[in-house]
């Protein structure tokens, strides 16, 4: 099947997954489940990164700066911006397409691979609808996780200046309130919306559509995530373009 062909598929997709509304009171625990996999299940993975890639955009942003005449406080600066801008929403969603997008593609696909999708439709459940749906309304909470990231990150950048003596807490403190700009939060959160939206319909995509047993499974769950995450970085450009440039 050719990438236009696919991407034809994919829009005929996201049409059903929004036309015959599963029960609310069926779709109430499927919602709840999937935020407890996809949301409350990524936060360990996600605080440990943005904690450590923080403190190495604050530890080489200050190995950087060695002429005395820039002012130490650029690093909390440089940290802000980095993590507010694209370390938070961008980095946290390739690893998001990796966890997240493989476990739907999985899970998915081997319901496909055991018939349970079939059934589904024999009973007259829109399958589309009650397996993608919940997903995407699940990751619409996607945004708390990127500003945990953004917390994190900015800590985890604080931690290694005070701590490995590059800058005092005070200076790093200053360079992240000096020249804020809220826009770029919700710049990032905008971001992270679409980006959320990719990665609950991608990685479904391939998955819904798989075919073939096990072995087939494990090769639809990379294939989704090597687009996914191309999806991302393709977003990810034109938002900031549109929203930035």
């Amino acid at each position: 099947m050719t990438y236009i062909e696919n991407i034809g598929r994919y829009f005929i997709m996201l049409k059903e997954v929004f036309s015959r509304i599963t029960k609310w009171s069926m779709l109430k625990q499927l919602i709840l489940k999937e935020i407890d996999d996809l949301i409350y299940g990524s936060l360990g993975i996600i605080i440990f990164i943005s904690f450590f890639i923080g403190g190495v955009v604050a530890i080489q942003t200050a190995l950087n700066i060695d002429n005395p005449l820039i002012p130490k406080y650029l690093v909390g600066f440089t940290t802000r911006q980095s993590v507010i801008l694209e370390f938070a929403p961008t980095f946290t969603s390739i690893i998001m397409a990796g966890k997240v997008g493989s476990y739907i593609t999985s899970s998915i696909g081997t319901m496909r691979v055991t018939e349970q999708i079939d059934a589904l439709e024999v009973m007259g459940v829109n399958s589309l609808n009650y397996l993608v749906f919940p997903k995407i309304i699940a990751l619409m909470l996607y945004p708390f996780v990127t500003a945990i990231a953004m917390y994190m990150g900015i800590l985890g950048g604080w931690v290694a200046v005070v701590l490995g003596g590059y800058s005092t807490s005070a200076e790093f403190i200053k360079g992240l309130q000096i020249d804020f700009d809220t826009f770029h939060v919700v710049y990032a959160f905008t971001k992270t919306i679409v980006f959320a939206f990719i990665l609950a319909t991608i990685p479904s995509f391939y998955g819904y559509y798989m075919k073939g047993g096990a072995l087939e499974v494990g090769k639809a769950s990379t294939t989704a995530f090597v687009w996914t995450s191309v999806a991302i970085i393709i977003a990810n450009y034109l938002l900031t373009q549109m929203l930035l440039g």
